[in-house]
């Protein structure tokens, strides 16, 4: 054997032998992670995602990289909860109302009316009622780890400006794929057309549907302002979004990574809350500034719809559980009282 090529094979040797633990680092690769998510990259929603990233890589000491692949590029929320089911997409970031089909508990989120203000979303989202709820999806394959906020819904439609409960006449709006905005928006008087969200923009530039319902923040990130005229504020419905990992995928991995993904998602529903409220708080005046004509439903109107969708309330209570409606109550009735 030549003197040079023995010199080389036996160096090589040596080093492996002087540091095996460098050696054998070298044939690790990281975790890879696809996190996918509805909205733009400049979204609160993308920035969140971002953090949580960063936290994940941090955390792990790079074994663990979160690949964060928004616009709904990976799919719809309803077609990413069943890559995460089967195991084909490790995490994403979607509404709790698509979870409606899957895990039942769900509906309490989307109940008309139901959080009068972000403090009672938070405490009960981070108390033991949003825990329970939690607690029912890894039966079905998925694990949640935190609530995230979309924020109070409200409509936006290309015909007129929502004033009362009749207004709603007859308006195409579209609502998600959910049975209780079904139910809530035709009740209402609506014609509501479920449609993912993936799809919303052109329906409503080519007519589609006349309108939608969804957070300022939603509204002007994904410039609804282009194809929409009127903005009418009725904070209908709070909405959360959701962090979720499959299941599969979940239980292959070590608790201190599993700890990483937990720690890492709590610090990022604590960026992303306050992110969008803050943006919140600006985004409803840059609808304004471009071009939107915007109007606030009166309180009396906002009993009319509340007191119209007494049924589908009942409806919700019957689908969840009445134990798990009675808990949710009792809750906000405390949380009132301290006031």
């Amino acid at each position: 054997m030549n003197i040079f090529r023995r010199t080389f094979i036996a160096a090589c040797a040596a080093a492996a032998l002087a540091d095996p633990l460098a050696a054998a680092a070298a044939d690790i690769k990281p975790h890879l992670i696809r996190f996918g998510y509805g909205l733009n990259e400049q979204s609160n929603q993308g920035r969140a995602v971002k953090v949580f990233a960063e936290q994940v890589e941090k955390a792990s000491g790079g074994k663990m990289k979160v690949r964060a692949i928004g616009a709904a590029a990976l799919g719809s929320d309803v077609q990413m909860q069943q890559a995460l089911i089967g195991g084909a997409q490790e995490m994403m970031v979607g509404s709790t109302a698509t979870l409606v089909g899957i895990s039942k508990e769900m509906a309490l989120w989307d109940t008309p009316f139901l959080f009068n203000n972000t403090k009672e979303a938070d405490a009960v989202l981070d108390g033991p009622v949003g825990q329970k709820v939690i607690d029912k999806l890894p039966e079905k394959g998925l694990v949640g780890l935190v609530y995230w906020e979309n924020g109070f819904r409200n409509l936006t439609n290309s015909k007129r400006p929502v004033n009362k409960l009749e207004d709603l006449g007859g308006i195409k709006l579209r609502v998600m794929q959910n049975i209780v905005y079904l139910d809530s928006f035709k009740t209402l008087g609506a014609n509501a057309i479920p449609l993912p969200f993936s799809e919303l923009f052109s329906a409503l530039e080519t007519g589609t549907v006349d309108g939608q319902e969804n957070p300022f923040n939603t509204i002007l990130s994904s410039k609804f302002y282009e194809v929409q005229k009127y903005v009418s504020v009725t904070n209908h419905v709070y909405s959360p979004w959701i962090v979720l990992v499959s299941k599969k995928w979940w239980d292959g991995l070590s608790k201190d990574e599993q700890k990483v993904l937990t720690d890492a998602a709590q610090a990022s529903r604590d960026f992303e809350r306050k992110d969008t409220r803050d943006e919140a708080a600006k985004a409803l005046a840059e609808l304004k500034a471009k071009g939107m004509q915007v109007n606030e439903l009166p309180p009396t109107e906002t009993a009319r719809m509340r007191d119209k969708l007494t049924q589908v309330n009942a409806g919700i209570a019957a689908n969840i559980g009445p134990d798990l409606w009675k808990e949710a109550q009792a809750d906000l009735d405390k949380l009132r009282a301290k006031k």
